[in-house]
C-alpha cells in the first residue's frame, strides 16, 4: 500500500500529541485525587469504579483520529487492470521445420492451439494482429479487436520453405505503426510483438537489421523458441532422384531468438511442449495485457475512521452516559 499524499502523514504527530496529553492529564488527575481525597472514603462511596475501562473509549477515539489521518493521506493499493488501446502482433513461424513431431502432434499444430488460446485470454480492449513467416512474411490479419479473423488465420496456416525472422519483424513493425491514433492522443498506443520460431534466419533481412528497426520504433519483441533439440523432419526434395525420403534434423535454435529479445527490451522464452507453450503465452499475456496501477482506497479508511468514532461514542454512552 502507498499514500498518494504521503506528506500528510505528518499529521499523525498531532494524534501522538493528543495521546501524550491524555496520559499527562490522567496522571495529573490521579495525583489530585490522591492528594485531596481519602482513599478509604472514596472506596466506600464508589466501590465499583470503572478502572482501566474508562480509558477504552479514549483509545478507540485516538485510533479513529489516526485512521482519519491515513485517509487524509490518500491511501492507494496496487491493482491489475486490462490495458486500454494496446496492440499485439503474434508472429508465427511456418517454415518446413515446424512439421517436426518432437512436440505432439507437431510443432505447427501445437503452436496454432496455443496461439488461439493466447488471443482468447487477452483483454478484449487490446488489438491483435497475426503475421506468418517462412521465406517471406505476411500480415494475415491487421490489428483488430475482432478475434474471429485472427482465429481463422491461425487455423489456416500453411508450411513453406526457408525462415525469415528479420522479415517477420519488419512486417510486424509496419503493421503496428499503421494502427491509427484516436482523437486527442498525442502518441500511438503501446505496441508489442510476440514472435514464435524454432529456427534462425536463412533468408531476407538480417536479425541485426530487424533489431535496429525494432529499437528505433521502440517496439519490444518477445520471442519464443519452440521445439526440442531432437526435432527432425522427412523432406522429399523433388529436385533429387532419391528413392527414399531423407530424415533431416531440425533442432530448435535459441541463441538468435534470445539476442532479439534481449536487445529490443523483450522477454525470451523456451517451450518444448504444448503445455509449456501455453504457460509461456499465459505469462506474456499477463505482462502485456494488463498493467498495475495505484487505485485510491481513501473511502475504506474514511469508513473505518467513522466506525471507530461511532464505537467510541457508543462505549462512552453505555458506560458513562456521556459522549467523549
Amino acid at each position: 500500500m502507498t499514500f498518494l499524499s504521503a506528506w500528510r502523514l505528518w499529521f499523525l504527530l498531532g494524534v501522538a500529541a493528543f495521546a501524550v496529553a491524555y496520559v499527562l492529564v490522567q496522571r495529573q488527575r490521579s495525583k489530585y485525587v490522591v492528594r485531596f481525597s481519602s482513599a478509604e472514603l472514596f472506596d466506600s462511596i464508589a466501590p465499583n469504579r470503572p478502572g482501566l475501562k474508562r480509558h477504552v473509549p479514549a483509545v478507540v477515539f485516538l485510533f479513529s483520529l489516526a485512521v482519519g489521518v491515513l485517509a487524509f493521506a490518500q491511501p492507494a493499493t496496487e491493482v491489475r487492470v486490462p490495458r486500454e488501446r494496446a496492440t499485439v502482433i503474434v508472429a508465427i513461424d511456418v517454415s518446413l521445420s515446424m512439421q517436426a513431431t518432437d512436440v505432439d502432434p507437431d510443432r505447427l499444430q501445437a503452436a496454432q492451439a496455443a496461439a488461439n488460446r493466447f488471443i482468447d485470454e487477452l483483454p478484449p480492449t487490446l488489438n491483435v494482429g497475426i503475421v506468418s513467416f517462412a521465406g517471406t512474411a505476411a500480415v494475415l490479419v491487421p490489428p483488430s479487436l475482432d478475434r474471429a479473423p485472427a482465429h481463422a488465420a491461425i487455423d489456416n496456416l500453411r508450411l513453406a520453405e526457408s525462415t525469415g525472422i528479420g522479415e517477420a519483424i519488419f512486417t510486424s513493425i509496419d503493421a503496428l505503426q499503421a494502427v491509427p491514433t484516436e482523437d486527442g492522443e498525442l502518441e500511438p498506443p503501446p505496441a508489442r510483438l510476440v514472435l514464435l520460431s524454432d529456427g534462425e534466419t536463412t533468408i531476407g533481412r538480417s536479425d541485426e537489421e530487424a533489431i535496429s528497426a525494432a529499437r528505433k520504433a521502440e517496439i519490444p519483441v518477445s520471442t519464443i523458441a519452440f521445439g526440442t533439440s531432437g526435432g527432425a523432419i522427412i523432406y522429399d526434395d523433388p529436385r533429387t532422384e532419391a528413392v527414399e525420403d531423407d530424415l533431416i534434423p531440425v533442432p530448435v535454435r535459441e541463441d538468435n531468438l534470445k539476442k532479439i529479445a534481449d536487445e529490443t527490451d523483450g522477454v525470451f522464452f523456451t517451450a518444448a511442449s504444448l503445455e509449456e507453450l501455453e504457460a509461456v503465452y499465459q505469462d506474456i499475456g499477463s505482462a502485456i495485457g494488463f498493467e498495475t496501477i495505484n487505485r485510491e482506497i481513501t473511502d475504506w479508511f474514511v469508513g473505518a475512521a467513522l466506525a471507530l468514532l461511532a464505537f467510541a461514542a457508543m462505549l462512552n454512552l453505555a458506560w458513562f452516559q456521556r459522549l467523549p
